[in-house]
C-alpha cells in the first residue's frame, strides 16, 4: 500500500506527523541556538504538556498571570518541531519558553552542555495511551483507526508519533547528565500542584511570592485552563482538528485508562512494558488514590 500524506512519516529513528513538519525542518533545529535563559518543555505526546505550558508561563510572564496579555498559549510558549503559525522563536525576546516532543539524540545540540533548562514531564503510559488514543479522533491530519486495540498494539511497538514511549523516557534520562533538566511526573503535579509549581520555580531560579504563588495554582487547575481560551487550544486551525469530535483538553485526570482498558489489554501493556519499566527510577502512579 503506498503512503498516504496522512501517514506518519519515519525520521532518524522517530516518527513524525507529517504536514506539521519535515524531515529538513527537523534536522535543522540541530543547531537551534540556545540562550542561557530559555526553558524548554519536553515530553512525550499526551503526557501533560499543554498543562505544563501554562505553569511555566505563569511562572515567567507577568503579563500571563495577571491576565493582562491576552497572548494564547500556542503563541507564548511555541513548538519547536511543530511550528504551525510559524513563531519567529529566533527572534522572540527572552526568557524564552519552547516546546517539544523530540527525542533526546535530535534536541538542539546547544541544550547539551547545560545551556537552558528543561522541564521534563512524564505521565504514566496507560493514561499517555488513552489519551492519545481519544486525541487522534479529533485529529484531521492523520488517518485514524477507531478500535482501540489496533491502537494499543502500534502504541506498543513504538508506531505512533515519537515512537515508542519507553525509548522517549529512557533516553532523555539516560543522558541527564548532558542537560540541565528537572524531571516531573503529571500525576504528582495533579496531587499537589502548589509543590510542583515550587518546584519549577526553584529550577527555573524565579522567585514568586506567596500571593503570586496563589494566582498560578488557582490558573493552572485543569476546570480553569479548560475554561480559558487563551490556554485551551480550542481554536486550533481546522485543517488540524475537528471540534465536533472532541476537545483538546479533555478529562486530564489520572486512573482514565481503566475506563477504556480490558484487563487483558492491561496484562498485554505489562507483558511488554512492565520489564523495561521497572529499571526507569521514577515512580509511576496508575490511579490518583495512589501516593505517587
Amino acid at each position: 500500500m503506498e503512503p498516504s500524506e496522512k501517514d506518519l512519516y519515519l525520521h532518524k529513528g522517530c516518527y513524525f506527523i507529517p504536514v506539521l513538519s519535515s524531515p529538513e525542518n527537523i534536522d535543522s533545529l540541530e543547531s537551534f541556538e540556545i540562550r542561557d535563559d530559555d526553558t524548554f518543555i519536553i515530553t512525550y505526546p499526551k503526557s501533560g504538556t499543554v498543562w505544563t505550558q501554562n505553569i511555566v508561563s505563569l511562572i515567567l510572564y507577568e503579563g500571563h498571570r495577571d491576565g493582562t496579555e491576552n497572548i494564547s498559549l500556542i503563541n507564548r510558549a511555541p513548538w519547536l518541531e511543530y511550528n504551525v503559525y510559524h513563531v519567529d522563536i529566533p527572534s522572540r525576546p527572552s526568557p524564552r519558553v519552547i516546546c517539544s516532543h523530540l527525542p533526546y539524540y535530535l534536541a538542539p545540540k546547544g541544550l547539551r552542555n547545560k545551556k537552558g533548562k528543561i522541564v521534563y514531564v512524564f505521565r504514566n503510559p496507560k493514561d499517555v495511551l488513552v489519551s492519545g488514543y481519544h486525541f487522534l479522533q479529533i485529529l484531521t491530519m492523520l488517518e485514524t483507526s477507531q478500535d482501540f486495540d489496533v491502537y494499543l498494539e502500534k502504541f506498543l511497538a513504538g508506531k505512533v508519533s515519537s515512537s515508542l514511549w519507553l525509548d522517549h523516557i529512557e533516553g532523555w534520562y539516560n543522558h541527564k547528565d548532558d542537560f540541565n533538566i528537572l524531571f516531573l511526573s503529571y500525576e504528582e503535579m495533579k496531587k499537589d500542584l502548589r509543590s510542583s509549581v515550587l518546584k519549577i520555580c526553584n529550577f527555573l531560579g524565579k522567585e514568586l511570592t506567596e500571593k503570586e504563588v496563589d494566582v498560578v495554582v488557582h490558573k493552572a487547575t485543569f476546570d480553569n485552563m479548560k475554561a480559558d481560551s487563551r490556554t485551551n487550544y480550542a481554536v486550533l486551525n481546522p485543517t488540524f482538528s475537528d471540534p465536533s469530535k472532541g476537545v483538546f483538553l479533555r478529562k486530564g485526570i489520572v486512573g482514565d485508562w481503566k475506563n477504556i482498558m480490558t484487563v487483558a489489554q492491561s496484562e498485554r501493556f505489562d507483558h511488554v512494558f512492565k520489564e523495561r519499566m521497572e529499571k526507569l527510577p521514577f515512580k509511576f502512579c496508575w490511579d490518583i488514590q495512589e501516593d505517587p
